[in-house]
């Protein structure tokens, strides 16, 4: 992406959406809509503006855009995300060729959630973010699914309507933060050291149940114990080992709450062969006993 100077207008509009002045009653407020429909009426043209109280998330998913971000010119070719803050001044140009879409969320829909998470989505929206896709096909095809199911709600509401809407694009807000998050978190401990983490913590989801030690994680991965362990605990906190063990423990408390089996055989299922010992190494963990857990 390229960055340039523009000259700022000097008369921003502020709409709700681009050309129009009012929004919808409803407080809890998402709209979405292609890139396209709104942007051929315009001639691929969309002027500076700026939308009161309301944020929005450019995804481009074919083609190409000039965008102008608070005075600056971004050049960006598809597969990016684009956030803006409802104070950003914001304009853009796209190639005929662009689609892709809008989706655009009421500050409530943002910042009003429970148990103090409010600023969950903050780190989207401090400053404008171009978030390049390309390197992301998975996450990718799960933004394309939220955002088409969200399309088709928009366009027929039923029962519901409106918490299927905030769900919605609050689990499409929330897979951008984790992308971002990710990236700030590589870019600061070394990119190298992040992708080792990543492929530790991806053979733990493959053999949690087999319950490997960490030397053969450590043996898979071309590494010493010594450095896997003092990888895992420069970046999560934890030891290998302690990784190793919370998911076992978690995959633990799903199947003692969602399934009706004995704790013996939940047990079996986890790789113990003794259910005796299976019970106090879940107390030891999570200071209950199995039992206990399963009662509440």
């Amino acid at each position: 992406m390229n960055r340039k100077l523009a000259p700022a207008s000097p008369d921003v509009p502020q709409f709700a959406l681009y050309g129009e002045q009012e929004k919808g009653g409803n407080a809890e407020f998402v709209h979405i809509e292609l890139i396209e429909t709104r942007s051929r009426v315009h001639h691929w043209h969309i002027d500076n503006h700026t939308h009161s109280g309301l944020f929005q998330v450019l995804f481009l998913l074919g083609g190409e855009v000039r965008a102008s971000i608070n005075g600056a010119l971004w050049e960006c070719d598809a597969p990016t995300v684009i956030t803006i803050h409802p104070s950003v001044v914001h304009g853009f140009d796209f190639s005929a060729e662009a689609h892709g879409y809008v989706l655009t969320v009421d500050q409530n829909v943002v910042f009003a959630l429970a148990e103090n998470h409010g600023d969950l989505y903050s780190s989207l929206f401090v400053e404008p973010l171009a978030i390049d896709l390309g390197s992301v096909p998975e996450l990718r095809a799960r933004l394309e699914s939220l955002l088409e199911n969200l399309l088709t709600e928009a366009a027929w509401p039923q029962y519901g309507h409106t918490l299927m809407l905030e769900w919605l694009a609050r689990s499409a807000l929330l897979l951008l933060v984790r992308l971002h998050a990710e990236r700030r978190f590589a870019d600061q401990s070394g990119r190298s050291e992040f992708e080792l983490f990543s492929r530790f913590r991806a053979e733990v989801e493959r053999h949690y149940k087999e319950q490997w030690q960490v030397g053969q994680y450590a043996e898979t991965l071309r590494v010493t114990p010594t450095r896997l362990n003092r990888l895992c605990l420069k970046l999560s906190g934890k030891s290998a080992f302690d990784i190793t063990q919370d998911r076992l423990m978690l995959e633990a408390c799903r199947k003692l709450t969602y399934l009706p089996a004995s704790i013996a055989s939940v047990a079996y299922e986890l790789g113990f062969q003794d259910p005796a010992y299976f019970s106090r190494l879940f107390k030891k963990r999570m200071g209950r006993t199995p039992k206990q857990f399963r009662a509440g």
